[in-house]
Order: C-alpha cells, then structure tokens, then sequence
C-alpha cells in the first residue's frame, strides 16, 4: 500500500564548511529579508523573488513561514513588507549599538593601512570636539589631543559637520578656539563660505584642509550618519603634507570615505536626502 505523499517542505540542509556548520534555507530565506529591507517599500511576490534570484514558486514557501513569525506582512493589495518582528529585531539591534565601540576596529585599521593619525569629533556644546586619537605612524607635532574643540570653518573636521548640520545647529555653538559664539552678522557674512563647504563635500565626499589651521599640515573628514541621516560623528585623517597630499583623489583619501560608508552601514545609518 502506498503511502500518501507529504507536503512539499522547505528542506533545511546542514552545510558542513571548513569552520563552521550552517543551514542552507536559512541562508537562502534570508536574501528575501535582506532585499525588502533594502528595496525601501513594499514589492509583489514576482519582484521580491528577483531581488533575492530565486523563483516566485521558491520564494513564497519562506515567505509564509515569515509572515508566521511577522516578520514580514501582506498588504491590501497582497505585496510582501517587513512585519513587526523585523522592526523589532531591527531596533534591538540599534539600541545594542554603540557608536564609539562599532567606530573603534574601523578606525585602527585605517590608521594601521594608512599610517596616518586618525580622530573622532562628535558634536559638543561649543561644536567639533575630539573623543578618540590615534596618532601617525611617524611623529606628528600639532596641538591635537582628546578634548580639542575644533574651529568650524578652518579645520576638515568642522568643515565636515558644517556641510551637513543645519543652520541652527551651527548657530547653537560655533567652535572657535574658545569655543565662542559667533554674533548674528558675522554669520551672515559667512553664509558663502558655507555653501561652498557644502558644495565641495557633496562633489567629493569627503572635506579638506590644506596647510590649515596648521601650515604644512593636511587634513581630511567625513561624517557617520545614524538613522535619521544625523551625524553621529566625523572621522578625520591627518599628517605631514608630504605624507598626505592635498589632491582630492589618493588612496588614503578613499580608504577615509569608505570607512565612513561602512560605520555608517554597521550603525544602521543613511547619508541625508541632498536639498
């Protein structure tokens, strides 16, 4: 007598690798959550499938056993979104992150690829101030230590956050060298110069220095978004001019913005809208 055929079943092999045991539908389940959180809005089963290479018959499997768990919804119109379970985990996640801590290994590295010193300015009461310094490989004399409260307009890393905080923000606490406010005048006059910091930031993604506020030294910065597309922080490289060129395009200069392209992934972060 023959037995009555079983359902068809999501098979959940264990993979044996050279480290590690894994299962394979879990991998495979997973690309279907990695590509709606990436798609930005709800998608039908047909394109939620090509995102994740697989067929809609594959995808869809999966598909029920995470709306089980809600980690994925149907709307009115049957198109497939991260449920409540998914935010979930997402926001666990954030709140377990700490900015400084995920930072660390990132910029220990780039000081180790690059040889150059490497800090990190969060925005404090009196503007760009330096939490973490890692110093140049070769010896670098500047008067920067854990602490520094840096100018607004004359230094990358105050470049860097003035390219992306809002006015008001700027206007909160401007950073001179004692960290002094800027009457409402003087600000006016600035407004220039601010829009070409702007401007230079979004053309090469990162901000620069030459020879100030120190001559003979270079600097380059770029901010770490959160969520919101709020800085978190600027990392800053700098060193010897004939260390570091002031040329926008060089290999160090790269490895700097890619390293915040990556903290910025690693905190759950985007780069904000451009206006």
């Amino acid at each position: 007598m023959r037995k009555k055929s079983e359902p068809t079943q999501v098979l959940s092999l264990e993979i044996e690798d050279k480290s590690q045991r894994a299962v394979q539908s879990v991998e495979v389940g997973g690309r279907l959550l990695l590509a709606l959180a990436d798609s930005g809005s709800a998608l039908s089963l047909k394109d939620l499938a090509a995102r994740a290479e697989m067929t809609p018959s594959r995808a869809h499997p999966y598909l029920v056993s995470y709306g089980r768990l809600g980690l994925i919804e149907q709307d009115s119109s049957g198109r497939y979104d991260l449920g409540p379970a998914a935010l979930r985990v997402g926001l666990a996640s954030l709140q377990r992150l700490e900015p400084m801590t995920v930072a660390e290994p990132v910029i220990r590295q780039l000081a180790a690829q690059t040889g150059h010193a490497i800090a990190i300015a969060v925005w404090g009461n009196f503007g760009p101030t330096v939490v973490r310094l890692i110093e140049a490989q070769q010896q670098l004399h500047v008067s920067l230590r854990i602490g520094s409260v840096l100018s607004l307009f004359d230094t990358a890393t105050g470049r860097a956050f003035a390219s992306v905080l809002p006015q008001e923000r700027l206007l909160q606490a401007i950073a001179g060298p004692l960290g002094e406010a800027m009457p409402q005048e003087k600000w006016q006059q600035r407004q220039p110069e601010i829009q070409e910091i702007v401007q230079e930031a979004r053309r090469h993604g990162v901000s620069r220095a030459i020879s100030n506020p120190i001559p003979g030294v270079n600097a380059f910065s770029a901010p770490v978004f959160d969520l919101e597309g709020n800085p978190v922080m600027v990392i800053t490289m700098t060193n010897h001019e004939n260390r570091l060129p002031a040329a926008w395009k060089n290999e160090a200069v790269s490895m700097l913005a890619e390293a915040v392209k990556e903290l910025t992934l690693r905190l759950g972060g985007q780069q904000p809208a451009q206006a």
